[in-house]
């Protein structure tokens, strides 16, 4: 009966609330390559409508975020020449491991984790749409997928339901799906960490540095928070029932590379989007600019000013500044 149920708590809010930002990414990402900024073949099987016209500032916030990631990603699997793993945190409908995969540079086995209730839709979206589960069979040894209602696991592509607030659950989810610590191990975030308190995320990122001997860590999410346009931000998630409840660690690029430092992390670097997009492929952004008329740059900077990219690289596989 409906009595028995548990009433719906504040934190249950604030997790459907977190949960309600990875349709705010996919419906960003799919707009923003319906425009062209950047080509994703697959984000439209997730996301089927375009959606409502986005502000050339997120449209172009976007395109860093995506193409600064990518850098990072692509300068790792290089490094390892593919021989490593790949865990997406939080990945939400994120479609990375499509494109690895066309462009033939997957890794040993690439791992995504989320929200249970995300993680069924995904699943959901995968069995129903060919292109998306096509690829997954391709690269499986069997006839077929090991499925359950939160989780789909092949030989090169794994999606799992978990909190990564509680690490017992999540190690044991990992390691029932073959992860490998030996093997040198890409973990992503993308505005995931700043939702967790920063003694959970702390909790997280010492984790992995205890757990992969051979690491890298790469964090996209808020900065500068402490300023005006940083209070408004806070403002609009919480107006959205979104407590960023570890915005602490986002006050500066030292307080995002200190989080990693203390953890054991051996070397870090952080930059805001503002310089990533400054040390982006000129050529392309130069192409970008011009799909859209932006008059006015100063929401934009804004904007860049307030997200950065964090990095962070153990057992020296020397991915240094060189990487981006």
């Amino acid at each position: 009966s409906m009595a028995s149920k548990q009433p719906f708590t504040d934190s249950d809010t604030a997790d459907e609330a977190v949960r309600a930002t990875c349709d705010d990414a996919s419906t960003c990402k799919r707009f923003a390559t319906s425009k062209g900024y950047w080509t994703d073949l697959y984000v439209q099987y997730f996301v089927r409508q375009i959606g409502e016209r986005k502000a050339p500032e997120i449209n172009r916030g976007y395109y860093g975020r995506v193409r600064g990631m990518n850098l990072l990603i692509d300068a790792f699997l290089k490094k390892t020449q593919c021989d490593c793993q790949v865990v997406n945190l939080g990945a939400g409908l994120d479609t990375t491991f499509w494109r690895l995969k066309d462009e033939n540079v997957m890794p040993k086995k690439f791992f995504e984790v989320d929200f249970p209730m995300i993680v069924a839709r995904k699943i959901h979206h995968i069995k129903t749409k060919p292109p998306l589960s096509k690829p997954l069979i391709e690269t499986h040894s069997t006839d077929s997928l090991r499925l359950d209602g939160h989780s789909l696991d092949s030989d090169r592509y794994c999606i799992i339901g978990a909190d990564l607030r509680d690490l017992p659950a999540l190690e044991e989810k990992l390691k029932k799906f073959q992860i490998n610590p030996e093997l040198p191990t890409l973990f992503l975030s993308e505005c995931v960490l700043v939702y967790m308190t920063p003694e959970q995320s702390s909790k997280l990122v010492n984790w992995v540095a205890d757990t992969f001997p051979a690491a890298m860590f790469i964090n996209y999410e808020q900065v500068n928070m402490n300023d005006r346009f940083g209070q408004i931000m806070i403002e609009n998630l919480l107006r959205r029932q979104c407590n960023l409840a570890g915005v602490d660690v986002c006050q500066s690029l030292d307080s995002q590379k200190e989080r990693f430092l203390s953890a054991g992390w051996e070397s870090v670097n952080a930059l805001d989007m503002m310089t990533v997009y400054s040390v982006l492929p000129q050529e392309d952004v130069a192409r970008i600019e011009r799909l859209e008329f932006l008059d006015e740059r100063e929401l934009l900077q804004q904007l860049l000013q307030h997200y950065c990219i964090c990095w962070a690289v153990k057992d020296k596989l020397s991915l240094g500044e060189a990487s981006i």
